[in-house]
C-alpha cells in the first residue's frame, strides 16, 4: 500500500514521539501511555487531542511480577501486553527485547533468566535508552545491556539468543519484512518469537496510514493479522500462532465530549479494526 510519508520521515516522527515521552516523564503523575492527551501505544487516528482512555499498561502483567518495581520502570511501561509470560523463559537464556523502551520487559525477563541468563534490550531513541539505564542503576541489575538501534538493522550477532521478546513496536516499524528477518537471523535454531502487537482484521483507511501521529499511536503501521502470520512464515518461522488479548475490550481511546460527531465516529471505526494480540513462533531446528 502506498504511503505519502517515507520510511526515514516515519522512523523519524516515531522517534521524536517517544523521544518527548522520555524527556518529559514525571514519575509522580500519570502513566506515561495512553494517559489523557497521550498516544503511546493508544490506538489513536486522530492524533495526541482527539482521545482520552484509562488504558492501563502495567495492568496486563501478573501483579506479582511488577508490584515492587519503582514508578520510574513502572510508568514508563507503554506497551500493550505481556511478552514476559507469552514467552515462558526459562532460567540461563538469552532474551533480546525489540524495542525496550524504559526497560521493564527487560527486567522482568532479567529475574525469569536468573544470573547465569541474559537480557539484550535494542532501541532506537536515545532518551528512552537513557531512561533505561538510570532504571538499571537504579535497580542493580547486572545481566542486561542496553544498545542503541534500529530493530530493522539489530546490532546483534548471528544465530545468539534464545528468545525474542517485544511488546507494541514491531508495528511501529515502517518495514517489518526486514525486521522479521532480523529477528530470524539473531536467533538460535529452536528459538522462540513471544511478542504483544498491534494487529488489524482487515486493511486500515489510507487517511489513517499516511498520518504520521497515527503511526506514533501504534494504529498507522499496524498489520492485517494474516500479514503479519504471511511476514513471519516468508523470513523462515514455523509454527506461527496469533490470539487476541483478553484485554482488548476498552483498550482504545473514547473520544473527548469537545471533538464533537466526526472524532467520535473515528475513533470507533478504527476500535472496530484494530486489536491487541500475543504473536508466538519458533525458528526451525535446522
Amino acid at each position: 500500500m502506498k504511503r505519502s510519508a517515507s520510511d526515514e520521515e516515519i522512523r523519524s516522527s516515531v522517534r521524536q514521539h517517544y523521544g518527548q515521552i522520555a524527556e518529559n516523564f514525571q514519575p509522580e503523575g500519570s502513566p506515561a501511555c495512553c494517559s489523557p492527551n497521550q498516544t503511546a501505544c493508544c490506538p489513536s487516528p486522530a492524533g495526541d487531542d482527539h482521545v482520552t482512555s484509562n488504558f492501563q499498561p502495567i495492568a496486563f502483567y501478573e501483579v506479582a511480577d511488577v508490584v515492587d518495581l519503582p514508578a520510574d520502570v513502572a510508568g514508563l511501561s507503554l506497551g500493550c501486553g505481556d511478552p514476559i509470560t507469552l514467552a515462558g523463559l526459562q532460567p540461563g537464556q538469552t532474551v533480546l527485547d525489540l524495542g525496550a523502551g524504559g526497560g521493564i520487559d527487560c527486567f522482568l525477563a532479567a529475574r525469569r533468566v536468573g544470573a547465569q541468563g541474559r537480557v539484550i534490550g535494542v532501541d532506537m531513541t536515545p532518551a528512552m535508552l537513557e531512561k533505561a539505564r538510570a532504571n538499571q542503576q537504579k535497580l542493580g541489575v547486572e545481566n542486561v545491556e542496553f544498545r542503541l538501534g534500529e530493530i530493522e538493522h539489530l546490532p546483534v550477532a548471528d544465530a545468539s539468543v534464545d528468545v525474542i521478546i517485544s511488546n507494541c513496536v514491531i508495528n511501529l516499524s515502517p518495514d517489518k519484512e526486514q525486521v522479521f528477518r532480523e529477528a530470524y537471523r539473531v536467533l538460535r535454531p529452536g528459538g522462540k518469537l513471544a511478542v504483544s502487537d498491534i494487529v488489524t482484521r482487515t486493511n486500515l483507511p489510507e487517511v489513517v496510514r499516511a498520518s504520521l501521529s497515527a503511526w506514533a499511536g501504534c494504529v498507522a503501521g499496524a498489520l492485517p493479522v494474516q500479514d503479519y502470520v504471511a511476514g513471519l512464515e516468508a523470513a523462515g518461522f514455523i509454527e506461527v500462532q496469533v490470539a487476541q488479548a483478553d484485554f482488548d475490550s476498552g483498550q482504545d481511546g473514547t473520544p473527548d465530549s469537545s471533538d464533537g460527531e466526526l472524532a467520535a465516529q473515528a475513533v470507533e471505526l478504527i476500535s472496530k479494526l484494530i486489536f491487541s494480540a500475543r504473536i508466538t513462533a519458533l525458528k526451525p531446528t535446522r
